[in-house]
């Protein structure tokens, strides 16, 4: 039971902290735009390569 004395104010502590870390996350907008970032990760801003008839593939020589 002695140690009970040590782990509340830890536990409490720690909580505290997450707690304190999460309010400064939302202070200074890290949850401003939650659909940019999935949005930007899927979106296809240049084609990688193209197939030609053939079926071989080539580089797609027409990207700046």
């Amino acid at each position: 039971m002695e140690v009970l004395v040590f782990l509340v104010p830890l536990a409490l502590t720690l909580g505290g902290l997450g707690l304190a870390g999460f309010l400064w996350s939302l202070k200074n907008g890290q949850y401003d735009d939650l659909e940019g970032a999935g949005w930007r990760a899927i979106a296809a801003d240049e084609p990688l390569a193209r197939i030609p008839p053939s079926g071989r593939l080539e580089p797609d020589i027409t990207a700046p």
